[in-house]
């Protein structure tokens, strides 16, 4: 079985309101008709279609304060209420509390070691890897769990070779705004095919999408409508190829943000859970799925672990 995780960074369940929400405003045709002819905002949810399943997901666990990215995404990768163990919520990169809970074990390691092969699909540019050796840089959650895990991190190279997906999904910023003029650009569809291909040789792939949390913070309705139309073309991509009786794909967030661009902070609403599979894993999946402590539990009680 294949499940392939796509986590969205600060993205909530917003109201349907195209003055504040860009999921709203956005064209959207392909989420929309996973959802029944809805958009992806909080009124859609719980819903069970064909294909695909929306739950909201509590994001705040009880504690008090904005959810922030550290916690909420360590929550996300090992089923520890994180916001509550630590007395608050903590971000954007982990301190040492969290960063000692994700090297101890996580998602990625659960899955190695109990023969599941499991990667993570981002590939990271050069600058990045020198920023990490030089200290002036640290890695966040995500990278941090998968390198705790033994998974090494996709390069340039890998990029190239059509091993790996950046962080845009197409590669177009790494031409635009890194100055890597050789780099292959995709189109959106093609991303999601990449996505689904990377994922055939694991039963565990995972994307990491943070350029939504910094549209929400910077306020910015037409950079996040044109992210969300991208998004929506990779789901095209994605979905045309994928084979729902052999594995599922989970949408989800690990906070509010870019569902609200009235503040440019995070907000207290539920996160989205979107599921792709086929009728009964859905199902199965989805049993107890309330909240961001759930996730890692369903997502290794999938692979019978």
């Amino acid at each position: 079985m294949k499940f392939l995780f796509i986590f969205l960074d600060g993205v909530g369940l917003g109201l349907n309101d195209p003055d504040i929400n860009p999921f709203a405003l956005a064209n959207m045709p392909v989420t929309q008709n996973l959802l029944g002819g809805q958009p992806l905002v909080v009124g859609t949810a719980p819903f069970e279609g064909p294909r695909a399943s929306l739950l909201a997901l509590d994001a705040c666990l009880g504690t008090d304060g904005l959810p922030q990215s550290a916690t909420g995404q360590a929550t996300l990768l090992t089923g520890e209420n994180l916001p509550r163990a630590l007395g608050y919520h903590y971000g954007p990169k982990p301190n040492r509390a969290i960063s000692e809970l994700l090297g101890n074990g996580n998602l990625f390691y659960t899955l190695k070691q109990n023969g599941q092969r499991a990667t993570f699909l981002n590939a990271y540019p050069p600058g990045y890897f020198k920023a990490i050796e030089s200290g002036r840089r640290m890695y966040a959650a995500i990278p941090l769990a998968a390198t705790s895990a033994g998974i090494p991190l996709r390069t340039y190279d890998d990029l190239t070779q059509g091993q790996a997906i950046s962080a845009d999904f197409t590669a177009q910023g790494w031409k635009d705004h890194l100055g890597l003029l050789d780099t292959p650009v995709l189109s959106p569809p093609q991303a999601g095919e990449r996505l689904a291909s990377l994922s055939e040789s694991n039963n565990f792939a995972f994307f990491e999408y943070w350029l939504s949390d910094y549209a929400g913070h910077r306020q910015d309705m037409d950079s996040s409508r044109i992210l969300l139309e991208t998004l929506d073309q990779v789901l095209a991509g994605l979905i045309s190829v994928w084979d729902d009786t052999q594995g599922l794909i989970l949408i989800t967030s690990d906070h509010g943000n870019m569902e609200d661009l009235s503040t440019r902070r995070h907000t207290y609403n539920s996160v989205p859970a979107l599921l792709v599979g086929a009728p009964a894993l859905r199902s199965e999946f989805t049993a107890g799925l309330r909240d961001l402590t759930v996730v890692t539990p369903a997502i290794t009680r999938f692979f019978d672990i």
